[in-house]
């Protein structure tokens, strides 16, 4: 279930570092993942995301539902940002949002977040990002777990932006689909989880064993702890045995 009601999800063109686009991302960037990738391919070329945005309202207008129509950019870093993206979606009669994979949106979460309507956390990039691992790099693979304590505080920075401001904060990727670090996840703050269905009767079997204050406990306990795999002994721990044996 999603914060807000019935409602679609978009996101913007992601191009650019593991998904090059010949026509939006540029070649000769000697690191893609620190470079124009995301919102930041429309900074001049305003048209390449506009239009994107006008075919996004059209295709809403002709739905026969009344399900509003949220959009959201990757990439999102600054305030500035996000105030203008969320002035192009206005004009369309969109609802504005941005992904959270930046480590500076996350902790200028109450700064951003005024401006736009959600947020929805990207996990895989945040954990790239916050612990400077590429995440096509295998051999870094222990550093990218979304168990890592320092991407936790991070998804709690970007909660505390939405609980300032009132404003919905999700989590997509395949962390919402861990039935233990959802019940963290939704202690840290989160309000709505996407995952793969088949992973969706697991996530609200454990949801429904365990109550917030439950919840909030597990999260501070992950948050604490000093490397990824104390953080989900931890959690693990506390969790209801009948959980603890599916895992």
């Amino acid at each position: 279930a999603h914060y807000g009601g019935l409602h679609t999800e978009q996101r913007t063109l992601d191009a650019g570092s593991d998904k090059p686009i010949s026509y939006a991302t540029l070649s000769s960037e000697e690191n893609p993942a620190l470079g124009v990738r995301g919102l930041r391919i429309a900074r001049d070329n305003e048209a390449l995301l506009t239009r994107q945005l006008d075919a996004i309202a059209q295709a809403a207008a002709a739905r026969d539902d009344k399900a509003s129509t949220w959009v959201m950019a990757p990439m999102v870093a600054t305030s500035t940002e996000a105030q203008w993206f969320a002035s192009l979606c206005r004009e369309r009669g969109l609802t504005a949002g941005a992904m959270i994979e930046v480590p500076a949106a996350a902790l200028m979460a109450d700064k951003i977040m005024p401006h736009l309507d959600f947020v929805s956390i990207g996990t895989n990039d945040l954990s790239q990002y916050t612990m400077a691992a590429d995440r096509m790099e295998g051999e870094l693979a222990h550093l990218l777990n979304p168990w890592q304590p320092a991407v936790l505080s991070m998804v709690r920075a970007t909660c505390r932006g939405g609980e300032a401001t009132g404003k919905p904060v999700g989590v997509c990727g395949e962390a919402g689909g861990d039935p233990l670090l959802a019940l963290v996840l939704v202690g840290l703050g989160v309000t709505s989880l996407s995952m793969a269905p088949s992973r969706v009767g697991a996530v609200r079997a454990a949801l429904r064993s365990h109550d917030i204050d439950t919840c909030r406990q597990m999260a501070n306990f992950a948050e604490d702890a000093p490397t990824a795999a104390d953080a989900r002994a931890a959690v693990l721990a506390l969790a209801d045995p009948v959980l603890r044996d599916l895992l």
